[in-house]
């Protein structure tokens, strides 16, 4: 049985590799923690905010591997001899991976009142005209 894709089409000429991101994006189904929002806020630039309430600066890793944002939080489990009678604030790790289209970088990120804002800039190239000469063969 061949497999189908969209880069298959004949109009759509070395999209290979966006085929392939969508088929990873689809096969990691983040959970849902944390939550997150996504904002656009500008005609170029968006808002990745991420609920992390009760990490440390030191307990976030923010890194772009092969055009994807991959944020990871790791607490260390101190409970400094303390006995929960019930614990319901998980220090559990987590990470969530975001695609980045061509052109799309990290801005910054800041860490405030639980929530961690990672703010990313799009580079929209200008437009270029190519003539491509023709030689006699």
């Amino acid at each position: 049985m061949t497999k189908v894709s969209f880069a298959s089409h004949p109009y759509l000429l070395g999209f290979e590799q966006l085929d392939r991101l969508v088929e990873r994006t689809a096969k990691h189904g983040n959970e849902g923690y944390p939550p997150y929002n996504i904002e656009h806020r500008g005609e170029s630039s968006y808002r990745i905010t991420l609920a992390v309430a009760g990490f440390a600066d030191d307990d976030l890793s923010i890194t772009v591997e092969d055009a994807q944002l991959v944020i990871r939080g790791r607490q260390e489990e101190d409970d400094g001899g303390r006995v929960f009678l019930h614990r319901g604030i998980a220090a559990r790790q987590f990470q969530r991976t975001f695609v980045l289209a061509d052109g799309v970088e990290v801005s910054g990120a800041t860490l405030e009142n639980g929530l961690l804002h990672v703010d990313l800039k799009r580079h929209v190239p200008d437009t270029i005209v190519q003539t491509i000469e023709i030689t006699k063969g």
